[in-house]
């Protein structure tokens, strides 16, 4: 029999295997009954079945597919701002569409990626969506405030600031697949990773990548942080900060590959079918791989802030600079978290944690101001806000848009010297970040506030300098 026979016979489509299988079976066995009679007999009651010598198998998958046959219904979600595209506003609904969906929202800085939008916040009861964590697994901001002089980053005097350029220039690499000759140790690299497969595999990488930036917006950059108040157990004024955006890089990267494929050769049909819903595929946490994935994305989760934690012990000994706080926070992730009474796993991809009093860091663009903020644990957020400016236009268009003639003199009005950096990381490729922040004002509150003086990004081959 074949799969168009058997789908006119009731057969589900993820079932279809299992009854090619016992049909050919019962062929053989020369059964009493052919299965073109009993295979419609075992679709609509596969209960009775499941003992059967010949049709049990069938019936089994048939019971286990009708537990995950939920069908699909649409939740409510809340958003903040108004600026969105209408490629965001349809992911976020089709990841409410999803069975396993108890709660979500959409944060200012929303702009469309796969699965779940950038800026998009989902709880799941008992799943992960491997897409809805991210590519880059446990990104994030790391803030470094600073014993320096800020005269150090006067602006009419560039002399002054190279050995802080040397520092940014030296203490990090950036680029796809860029690692270090002589590896940087950390303690996370003496834990166990060989909790799953693509772990062990990838530990070899993970040693010449840790202290490592990256591509695309991340960043590592000096800047002046101004504090209205004594706050973050230092006294208000102002001081030289060094701020860094990144992940864990390829290791979270294979890490999201990895069991995205297995989510999807788990996932139904009319999910992994549905060009909608097929980046939406999830892991059941009551399984084995979904278990996998747990151990795996806190294994990237502490990697991504050992990563941060190198770049900042390098740059600033380079610099001969002291720490006197820090703040850091990630995105890219999923956390379990009780929420009106559920137990629910809270994907934030692109949105910072901010139960009350989570401190994080919202940055805007190379030019504009970042935020230090301090959660007010908003419930209709999840605990959440948003985690930059978000993106106005995809980097194809900001490279067919923008040219430096025009962005060299922005820099140069806002005081910002750029070491390196691409055309489709300019201040016009992003959302302006005051009218980000003013949307989320019951999100968070803003405890400082961060200018950037000395950029340092992946260059794209384009010369911002000339």
């Amino acid at each position: 029999m074949n799969k168009k026979q058997l789908l006119k016979l009731g057969v589900p489509a993820d079932c279809v295997p299992d009854a090619i299988k016992c049909a050919q079976i019962a062929s053989r066995a020369k059964a009493a009954d052919s299965p073109k009679k009993m295979i419609p007999k075992v679709a609509a009651n596969p209960e009775v079945y499941i003992a059967h010598e010949l049709y049990g198998d069938l019936a089994g998958a048939l019971i286990e597919y009708a537990k995950h046959d939920v069908p699909l219904t649409e939740i409510d979600y809340q958003s903040w701002g108004a600026d969105f595209d209408s490629n965001s506003i349809q992911q976020i609904r089709n990841a409410c569409r999803l069975p396993v969906s108890r709660a979500a929202a959409l944060m200012p800085d929303a702009h469309s990626g796969y699965g779940l939008p950038i800026g998009g916040v989902l709880g799941c009861e008992n799943a992960i969506i491997p897409y809805g964590v991210g590519v880059d697994i446990a990104c994030r901001m790391k803030m470094t405030i600073t014993d320096l002089d800020v005269k150090k980053l006067h602006a009419n005097d560039p002399a002054q600031c190279l050995e802080l350029d040397s520092a940014l220039e030296k203490g990090t690499l950036f680029g796809t697949g860029k690692k270090f000759k002589r590896p940087n140790h950390h303690a996370v690299l003496d834990e166990d990773w060989t909790v799953t497969a693509i772990t062990r595999e990838m530990r070899d990488r993970a040693v010449g990548q840790l202290g490592t930036s990256g591509s695309g917006n991340h960043f590592v950059e000096w800047g002046v942080v101004t504090l209205p108040q004594d706050d973050l157990g230092i006294e208000a004024g102002r001081y030289v900060a060094l701020l860094s955006h990144s992940g864990s890089r390829g290791p979270g990267a294979m890490t999201c590959k990895r069991y995205t494929d297995i989510a999807r050769s788990m996932a139904a049909s009319k999910i992994k079918d549905d060009p909608q819903l097929r980046h939406l595929c999830w892991l059941d946490m009551d399984t084995q791989e979904g278990q996998e994935y747990w151990l795996a994305m806190n294994l990237m989760g502490r990697f991504a802030s050992a990563n941060h934690e190198v770049i900042h012990r390098r740059v600033t000994q380079l610099a001969g600079a002291e720490s006197l706080t820090t703040i850091e926070n990630h995105h890219n992730f999923a956390w379990k978290e009780e929420h009106d009474g559920q137990t629910l796993y809270v994907h934030r991809k692109g949105a910072t944690p901010a139960a009350l009093g989570d401190m994080g860091v919202i940055p805007g663009n190379m030019a504009d101001s970042c935020f230090v903020v301090r959660g007010k644990g908003h419930p209709g957020s999840l605990d959440s806000a948003s985690h930059g400016a978000g993106r106005r236009m995809s980097r194809t268009q900001a490279k067919q848009r923008f040219n430096w003639r025009e962005w060299r003199e922005h820099l140069k009005q806002k005081n910002v010297r750029l070491l390196a950096g691409g055309l489709d990381e300019v201040p016009g490729a992003y959302k302006n970040i005051h009218d980000v922040m003013a949307a989320q004002t019951d999100l968070v509150e803003v405890v400082a506030e961060f200018m950037p003086r000395i950029v340092m990004m992946c260059g794209d081959g384009s010369r911002p300098e000339d």
